[in-house]
C-alpha cells in the first residue's frame, strides 16, 4: 500500500507539472497549427480598405497552407469586423484574444481600433504585428510585442511638405483633417515641418469622418489664401472637398496621406479627384504598369476573388508575407520569444510591389518611414517621385 501511495503521489506530481506547463505555454500554438487574428472594417465607410486588405492576407495564408504550412504548422486566420470603431474593435479583440486565443494580431486596420485593442493583447502576451495604420502609436512607446511596417502619417506629411515647399514653391500651407487620432497625426506632421522651415500654418479646419458638406470650411481656406491643403482624410472626405473646390472654381492642390491613397478614391471620385496628390508606400497595381511578378499576382487574385486587386489588397498580402517570413525564421519550436527574435532580425526585407526596404532591431519597431508621391492623372494614380524623406 505504501508503494502504491508513492506511485500515486508521483503520478499526481507529474500531472500537476503537465497542467502547469500547458497553462504557461504561449497561446495559439500547437504542433500542427498557429492561430492568428485580425480585426478589420468589413462593413461601414472604411470597408473599401478592410475587405481587400483581408482578401490579400487570406490569399497569402492559403498559399502557405496549400504548400504545407510553416514548419508543419498550418496558419488559421480569424478575422472580425471592427467597423472602424474603437468600441467594436474592443469586442472583436476580446473575442480573438480570449475565445480564439490567437498567438498574434496581424494587420489590424485603423489607429483608433488598434489603440483600443493593444493594451489587452499585451496583457495576454499577444503580438500586435504590422497594423494598417500610420499612427506613431503603432510603434511608440516601445513595446517588445508591437511591430509596425506602415510609413507613419507624421513622417509622410513632413516629407511631403518639404517637397512642396522646396520643389513646387508652395508658401501658404493649410490643413484639413478628421478630428481623430489619425487626423491629428497628419496635422501634427505638417505643423512641425513648416515650423522647422520657419514658415507658419496659414489656416486649418477639422471635421467629423461622416461630414458631407465642405463648402463653409473650403470657403474659409480659400479666403485665407491657401495654395496647398494637406488632408487627414480617407475616402469620402477626400473626394467631396476636392470636387467642391472644383465647383467653386478654386484650383488648389490637395495632398492626402496613405489613408487616402486608395483605388476607391479614383473609382468613386472620378473627375472630382483629378489632380489630387497622395503619399503612398508602394505602387497602385495597374495591369498596364505592372511587371511580370505583379501581373502574375494580379491574375491569381482575380481568379481567387473574382475581382481585380487593389493597392489595399497588395498591402494585406505584403503584411502577411512578411509575417510568414518571420514565422519561418522563428523556427519549429515557436514561442513568443523566438518570434520576437525573428522579427527583430528582419533586415532589408522587400515586398514584390516596389515598397521601401523594411528593417527592425532590438530597439527598432518601425520598419520604414519612407513614402513616394503620387497624383491622380487620367483617372489613375501616377507616381511622381522616388521615396521622400525630411
Amino acid at each position: 500500500m505504501k508503494r502504491f501511495g508513492t506511485i500515486g503521489l508521483l503520478l499526481g506530481a507529474t500531472a500537476l507539472v503537465s497542467v502547469a506547463g500547458a497553462a504557461s505555454a504561449d497561446q495559439g500554438v500547437s504542433s500542427g497549427e498557429v492561430v492568428i487574428g485580425s480585426h478589420q472594417p468589413l462593413s461601414g465607410p472604411v470597408a473599401v480598405w478592410g475587405v481587400p486588405v483581408t482578401n490579400g492576407m487570406r490569399m497569402r495564408v492559403d498559399e502557405i497552407n496549400d504548400a504545407g504550412g510553416v514548419h508543419g504548422r498550418k496558419i488559421k486566420l480569424v478575422v472580425e469586423d471592427n467597423q472602424y470603431s474603437p468600441a467594436k474593435a474592443s469586442q472583436a479583440g476580446n473575442k480573438l484574444l480570449k475565445r480564439d486565443k490567437v498567438f498574434a494580431l496581424v494587420g489590424a486596420l485603423g489607429t483608433p481600433p488598434n489603440m483600443a485593442v493593444m493594451p489587452s493583447a499585451f496583457k495576454r502576451n499577444v503580438f500586435n504585428i504590422f497594423p494598417f495604420s500610420g499612427g506613431r502609436q503603432m510603434y511608440e512607446p516601445f513595446h517588445r510585442l508591437k511591430f509596425s511596417f506602415a510609413s507613419p502619417y507624421y513622417d509622410q506629411m513632413r516629407a511631403a511638405v518639404k517637397y512642396f515647399v522646396e520643389e513646387r514653391g508652395k508658401k501658404a500651407i493649410c490643413t484639413m483633417y478628421q478630428d481623430t487620432d489619425f487626423g491629428r497625426e497628419v496635422h501634427q506632421g505638417v505643423e512641425e515641418q513648416i515650423k522647422a522651415m520657419n514658415l507658419k500654418l496659414v489656416a486649418s479646419t477639422t471635421h467629423k469622418s461622416s461630414t458631407k458638406d465642405f463648402v463653409a470650411p473650403l470657403t474659409n481656406l480659400k479666403k485665407a489664401g491657401c495654395d496647398v491643403i494637406f488632408m487627414g482624410t480617407i475616402v469620402g472626405d477626400t473626394i467631396i472637398p476636392a470636387g467642391t473646390a472644383k465647383k467653386m472654381g478654386w484650383n488648389v492642390d490637395f495632398v492626402v496621406s496613405t489613408a487616402g491613397f486608395t483605388s476607391a478614391v479614383t473609382a468613386v471620385g472620378k473627375g472630382a479627384v483629378e489632380g489630387v496628390y497622395a503619399t503612398g508606400q508602394f505602387m497602385m497595381p495597374y495591369p498596364e504598369d505592372a511587371n511580370a511578378v505583379v501581373k502574375d499576382w494580379m491574375k491569381r487574385y482575380q481568379d481567387k476573388f473574382g475581382k481585380p486587386p487593389t493597392n489595399e489588397a497588395a498591402f494585406g498580402y505584403s503584411a502577411m508575407d512578411m509575417f510568414v517570413h518571420a514565422l519561418d525564421k522563428a523556427g519549429k519550436d515557436l514561442t513568443v520569444d523566438s518570434m520576437v527574435g525573428a522579427l527583430e532580425g528582419i533586415n532589408g526585407w522587400t515586398d514584390r510591389f516596389g515598397g521601401p526596404a523594411q528593417s527592425f532591431g532590438p530597439k527598432k519597431r518601425l520598419g520604414t518611414n519612407k513614402s513616394a508621391l503620387y497624383q491622380v492623372k487620367g483617372g489613375k494614380w501616377v507616381k511622381q517621385t522616388g521615396f521622400l524623406t525630411y
